[in-house]
């Protein structure tokens, strides 16, 4: 497949481009600079894999829990550029939990199964979610409902990793006694999810595509909605 994916729930921007058995990769600072770079980026990226708007198959981002103004950038920029791919006509999204990311990204740097996956949502507290891998159905099976709390209420099983990048700012806070990784949510991993997340008919039209916010916080800021209105531009001929 060809696909398009990005991630910007953190303070790194991530995005990565799958042609055909190919995988191009690219990494930068995100945070308030996410809206700005992504589209630049996107088509830099694109442009070294040999890959155009009108030959994408589906646009994967990281829907969430995250950064408020990276979701919704990510949302946005997403919905823009499926809506004007394919000339217009369109192509479906993809949206990727980013704990299963976290997780996914560290079973494939270091073979981890069983992950408490986590991740700083600031205001003294980490998102988080148990995810375990499913050998046989090559597939993650994760909480249904994602945590939020204090370090302190995140209490992974024996024997458990957690994964995520909140370990350096709570340190023991955070499971003292359970071995920790750094991992997060990298566009490399949504694509390594994408197959089977297609296939379980996760895509969604663009104009389905949502983030998943675990705090209520509401509207488009004004960098979101000029981040969709570039992202449309930037896939129409």
């Amino acid at each position: 497949m060809n696909l398009l994916a990005f991630d910007t729930s953190t303070d790194t921007l991530s995005i990565a481009v799958q042609h055909g058995d190919g995988v191009w990769q690219h990494q930068g600072p995100g945070g308030p600079q996410a809206s700005a770079a992504l589209i630049p980026a996107v088509r830099a990226l694109m442009a070294q894999a040999g890959l155009t708007f009108d030959t994408l198959d589906a646009v994967v981002f990281g829907r969430g829990p995250g950064s408020f103004t990276g979701l919704r950038t990510a949302c946005a920029v997403a919905q823009g550029l499926a809506f004007g791919a394919k000339g217009g006509r369109g192509v479906p999204v993809l949206p990727v939990d980013t704990l299963l990311a976290v997780a996914e990204e560290a079973r494939h740097q270091h073979g981890c199964t069983q992950v408490v996956a986590v991740l700083d949502a600031r205001m003294d507290e980490v998102y988080h979610a148990h995810c375990e891998w499913l050998p046989a159905e090559a597939r993650w099976q994760a909480d249904e409902d994602f945590g939020l709390g204090a370090p302190e209420s995140v209490q992974p099983p024996t024997g458990w990793t957690v994964a995520g990048n909140a370990r350096a700012p709570y340190g023991d806070r955070l499971a003292p006694t359970a071995p920790h990784l750094m991992a997060l949510p990298t566009a490399a991993a949504l694509l390594r999810l994408a197959p089977a997340l297609i296939t379980a008919g996760h895509a969604v039209a663009a104009s389905d595509a949502l983030p998943r916010y675990i705090r209520d916080k509401v509207a488009q800021t004004t960098a979101e909605r000029a981040a969709l209105r570039a992202a449309q531009a930037a896939a129409t001929p």
